[in-house]
């Protein structure tokens, strides 16, 4: 049984730390500042409200799993407490980002604990929540000297049914685990982007021209039509964490290519102020669906 702090109880994270609390871990997290509804996720879960003392005191593991944009903020605070905080004789702390950023981020995370005796980890999650008999995927790399940290990240997780898999072999290391992320979310995120564009297009030209797309899909292209009344609803109530993850894929392609990722950060967007402001791009692209489920 190991002690394992998991930052934050979001829809993710709540549903791994039930797992976590399943396979009989203690799960601890921070609840300062968080909204009733995280607070509910968490109680729920089995995790426990901790302090941040308490985390650096009692955790054997630290899991970040937040928001891209909150990543370099949050280990730096997990520093900064770790500086500040007696640990007990438990030996070292494993600190897992599991967050959708490029390596170019997770390099600069990775050089904060470069003089820290904390062991930084490179993850990433792919898939969505545990549910069920569904569960995602966590992938780990770390520097070769920090091969200790990833097999009790790898043993803690993996005994909660969570699939782990170890990038390992020729150059493996910091930023592997991440660079994975960025190319499949590239992949599939990128796709349901491309979905979400073209349908507001068509439409935007008139509904005539959005029931032809439709159904010349239907004809010509039925998986992608099967994907689309799959992925666009799923993506829906989730745009907001899209727009920064398509920034860091950005980054992660460079050069003229990674404009392809920030019109995609734009059309999340896009689709996140639509939910926001209710307007019509939401319900083009719910009734674009319910028509593609309805002509299968």
């Amino acid at each position: 049984m190991a002690v394992i702090a998991l930052i934050a109880a979001g829809a993710m994270g709540s549903n791994v730390g039930r797992k976590l609390v399943e396979a009989g871990h203690i799960v601890l997290t921070n609840l300062d500042g968080r909204s009733d509804a995280t607070r509910k996720r968490a109680h729920e879960a089995g995790m426990l409200d901790a302090s941040w003392s308490d985390i650096i005191q009692r955790a054997n593991i630290v899991l970040s799993v937040i928001p891209p944009s909150e990543a370099v903020s949050f280990a730096e605070r997990l520093l900064a407490e770790f500086g500040s905080t007696k640990r007990a004789e438990i030996g070292p702390l494993v600190f897992a980002d599991c967050n959708a950023v490029n390596v170019v981020t997770i390099k600069k995370i990775a050089a904060l604990f470069s003089q820290s005796p904390i062991i930084f980890i490179d993850a990433c999650i792919i898939g969505g929540p545990p549910t069920g008999d569904y569960v995602p995927t966590f992938y780990g790399s770390a520097d070769q000297e920090d091969q200790s940290g990833l097999e009790s990240f790898e043993g803690a997780i993996g005994k909660s049914g969570i699939r782990v898999r170890i990038l390992s072999g020729d150059g493996a290391g910091i930023g592997d685990a991440s660079a994975l992320k960025m190319s499949y979310a590239g992949i599939s995120k990128g796709l349901t982007g491309l979905f979400t564009t073209m349908i507001l297009a068509a439409h935007a030209s008139s509904p005539a021209t959005s029931d032809a797309l439709l159904q010349e899909l239907s004809a010509s292209q039925p998986d992608l039509l099967a994907r689309i009344t799959r992925a666009i609803p799923l993506m829906i109530p989730k745009a907001y964490r899209f727009v920064g993850e398509m920034e860091e894929i950005a980054g992660f392609v460079g050069g003229a290519e990674a404009d392809i990722y920030r019109g995609m950060s734009k059309i999340y967007e896009r689709v996140e102020r639509s939910l926001q402001e209710e307007n019509g791009d939401v319900r083009i692209l719910k009734d674009f669906a319910e028509k593609a489920k309805a002509s299968k």
